[in-house]
C-alpha cells in the first residue's frame, strides 16, 4: 500500500491510501496546507496499525 498526495482543483491538497494492485482504498479529507496533509500520513503510520474494529452495524 501506498500514500497518494494530491492537489485538488481549489488549491488543496487530500490523500488517497492506494492498494498494490492500484484500487484506491480510502481518501482523505481535504487539507488547506501540504504539510497538514503529511502530519496526518506520519500520524495513520505511527498509531493506526493495532487500531481496534468497532462493528456498530449490529442491531
Amino acid at each position: 500500500m501506498k500514500f497518494v498526495v494530491k492537489k485538488t482543483s481549489n488549491g488543496q491538497f487530500r490523500f488517497n491510501l492506494v492498494a498494490s494492485n492500484g484500487q484506491t482504498v480510502a481518501t482523505s479529507e481535504t487539507y488547506t496546507r501540504k504539510a497538514a496533509a503529511l502530519d496526518t500520513i506520519a500520524s495513520i503510520q505511527k498509531n493506526a496499525g493495532a487500531a481496534d474494529v468497532s462493528d456498530e452495524t449490529a442491531g
